[in-house]
């Protein structure tokens, strides 16, 4: 049975929260230490990205991720893509930009891991392989985030990783869109309730992936060189 419970059906998905108390309790406490320590702006923004998290991790899309492979990538475009930035806009800056391109990588990894066939396919049966998905790409994305809004240090690399960051992911959401065929075993009869065959489960997955990861990293980037670019005429001026 996997963590979130049995495939649901569409008429009683709403009733499908997820009250696991240890989770419940790892949130609470995580974002207790974390908002302690912030004010203003920073603290508003963290506990945005906490609420997003705790919204993604025990709404009923915990359920719905079990029948879609669609609704996992979604769940996971929120954590990476919303919760992510938000709570690493609460974190201290790094103290220089080496941990710039291991983040990349970091992140790079645990992407492509958790969207291949096997890895994905282990989720839905190990508590624990299912965790180890979420805490590492989590944790890479911050890691990740973290290196890449502080602005005014290294713009060039800042809007080079964010170009690389866009790039894999959305490469990896084309891969899940045009696949001619659907490599995970395990949606094959949960689909079916939603409305939707195996493969266009995949590829509106894929779809999600592709367009909200390539815009936002592209948007950091051109954020980055539009930085750049001012502080240089205000040098010059």
């Amino acid at each position: 049975m996997p963590y979130c419970g049995a495939p649901p059906m569409p008429g009683s998905l709403w009733l499908r929260w997820n009250i696991d108390p240890v989770v419940i309790v790892a949130l609470v406490l995580l974002a207790g230490i974390h908002l302690a320590r912030l004010g203003g702006r920073q603290r508003t923004l963290a506990m945005t990205g906490w609420a997003v998290t705790a919204l993604a991790l025990l709404s009923p899309l915990c359920a719905l991720s079990v029948s879609l492979f669609a609704a996992r990538v979604g769940q996971h475009m929120i954590l990476i893509l919303i919760a992510a930035p938000l709570i690493a806009a609460g974190l201290p800056p790094p103290r220089d930009s080496r941990p710039l391109w291991p983040a990349v990588a970091a992140f790079t990894v645990f992407l492509w891991l958790w969207h291949m066939p096997a890895p994905y396919d282990a989720t839905l049966h190990s508590d624990a392989v299912y965790w180890a998905m979420h805490i590492s790409l989590f944790a890479s994305a911050l890691a990740l985030w973290r290196a890449l809004l502080p602005l005014g240090r290294r713009p060039m690399a800042l809007v080079a990783a964010g170009t690389v960051a866009s790039m894999q992911m959305a490469l990896l959401g084309a891969v899940l869109t045009f696949a001619g065929r659907p490599p995970f075993a395990w949606p094959y009869t949960p689909t079916q309730a939603w409305g939707f065959a195996p493969l266009a489960d995949q590829q509106l997955g894929g779809v999600l992936m592709w367009v909200p990861g390539a815009v936002l990293f592209l948007w950091l980037a051109l954020r980055t060189a539009a930085h750049a670019a001012r502080e240089q005429g205000a040098a010059r001026a």
